[in-house]
């Protein structure tokens, strides 16, 4: 006799997992992860190295550890992240202005031209994304994913 899962088909049963919101956003992450892979896949580029790529772009000049804090990861993270995105040639850094002890950040024109595929790119995957959704659905899902981490707007 074969499993059932919680609407009697047959299968494996996932117990009150579908009804968590981590179950279904750590879904919705792989889903997310697994199709920016496909369509940028030929960049070498993964989706936080795209979101560091902007944050640079957005604010040059920006020290190595206002870019951990801004990416929420630790500074030996944010280090190896930019020592990979400047053997790339991607980005540089050079002495800070006000601080010739810290590392400014800066998009290379490398790293600029690269950047515009990947938005380009990433807008695509977005629309692919929401494509089921109304464009008031979309712009709801993303306030209420704000209210999960407020502190992060």
């Amino acid at each position: 006799m074969g499993r059932k899962n919680s609407t009697g088909e047959p299968g494996l049963d996932h117990g009150m997992l579908p009804g968590l919101v981590g179950y279904q956003l750590r879904l919705a992450q792989i889903a997310i992860f697994r199709d920016f892979s496909e369509q940028l896949g030929e960049f070498d580029v993964t989706p936080g190295l795209f979101g560091v790529l902007v944050i640079i772009e957005a604010n040059p000049g920006l020290k190595q550890s206002e870019l951990a804090r801004a990416t929420h990861l630790d500074r030996s993270t944010v280090v190896s992240v930019i020592d990979n995105l400047e053997r790339r040639g991607l980005v540089e850094r050079r002495a800070a202005e006000n601080d010739r002890r810290s590392n400014a950040l800066h998009i290379t024109p490398d790293g600029v031209a690269l950047l515009k595929k990947l938005k380009r790119r990433v807008l695509e995957h977005e629309k692919r994304l929401v494509e089921q959704f109304s464009p008031e659905e979309r712009d709801n899902l993303v306030e209420l994913l704000k209210r999960i981490f407020p502190q992060h707007r």
